[in-house]
């Protein structure tokens, strides 16, 4: 009997925007900067982000930000991309700050860029990694990730204490990963304003692409599609994707995750040294109590002994 081969080493990829909306809309508006600005978002991914790093310990970590709000790539060719979402207000922006900040002084790398989402980001990461001999561990929620998995990559719902791997993507979504952006071309996604095919629901597009196994099949035998009789509406089915084949296919091309955006940090994205001056002064702006400040000195092996807070 043979010894199973150990783990590879692992890259945590943090989806940071997730964390610091679910903490803007979570936490109570009772916190502000020493300039009166509102800092409940900071305080909770603060908090997250320790605790996930306490708990993990890892020796390589990207963390990525979202600045490509109106200025995606994909809204180059569809103007419409996220044109639902009202701007970020700038009490929120100035968090989303703070809360890079305090990944850089931590010695976290950050990934951001003007063109290009964090999923994006942690896409082209993840194949950097992997070219590093890394697997990778992408924190987040969000489901869209999920057909960036591969062997022995895993995702990881950190709120619901939830882990997966390729081969566990079809429990969760009905799909297998490498079919998650063909899904997403059937039913589109109304948080991102993407049209997909009216009509075509979560059960019809799992059973169509379980039938004809991609996008791309779905559409080249599409004739046989009203004779399929285990999906009911079949014939209305079979007319609507004739109607909405451009829809389909635009949807599916705005729904994959670009994995060549620049990057410009240094892979394999190892933890740097972090900055006890900028960590300090940090403290002071953002106000966190002196726990919290403990706990940064000592994620960031530093002396534990933090600068006193204001009184």
């Amino acid at each position: 009997m043979t010894d199973a081969p150990a783990p590879r080493a692992a890259v945590l990829l943090v989806d940071a925007s997730l964390y610091v909306f679910r903490a803007w809309h979570s936490i109570p508006n009772e916190f502000t900067d020493a300039d009166g600005w509102p800092t409940n978002a900071v305080h909770g991914f603060t908090r997250f982000l320790l605790e996930l790093v306490e708990r993990e310990r890892p020796a390589h970590i990207a963390v990525a930000f979202d600045e490509a709000l109106d200025s995606c790539f994909r809204n180059a060719f569809y103007p419409a991309y996220k044109a639902n979402r009202e701007p970020a207000p700038e009490e929120l922006r100035r968090q989303f700050a703070h809360c890079k900040a305090v990944c850089a002084a931590l010695g976290f790398v950050v990934l951001a860029h003007r063109d290009y989402e964090a999923d994006d980001l942690i896409g082209t990461a993840r194949l950097a990694a992997r070219a590093h001999g890394l697997r990778a561990v992408i924190v987040s929620a969000d489901k869209d990730l999920s057909q960036l998995l591969e062997d022995d990559d895993e995702q990881w719902d950190y709120a619901r204490n939830l882990r997966w791997r390729a081969d566990g993507v079809h429990a969760r979504h009905g799909v297998h990963a490498h079919q998650v952006a063909d899904y997403l071309g059937l039913t589109g996604d109304a948080v991102d304003n993407i049209p997909g095919v009216p009509g075509i629901g979560a059960k019809t597009a799992a059973a169509l692409l379980a039938h004809f196994g991609s996008l791309d099949g779905l559409l080249a035998r599409i004739d046989e599609v009203a004779y399929l009789r285990a999906i009911r509406g079949a014939a209305g089915i079979a007319t609507r994707l004739r109607a909405h084949r451009d829809d389909a296919l635009l949807s599916r091309r705005l729904a994959t995750i670009a994995i060549d955006a620049p990057l410009d940090a240094v892979v394999p994205f190892a933890r740097g040294t972090a900055c006890a001056d900028t960590l300090g002064t940090l403290c002071q702006q953002v106000r966190f109590g002196p726990l919290t400040r403990r706990r940064l000195h000592a994620v960031a092996g530093l002396d534990t002994t933090p600068t006193p807070s204001p009184a």
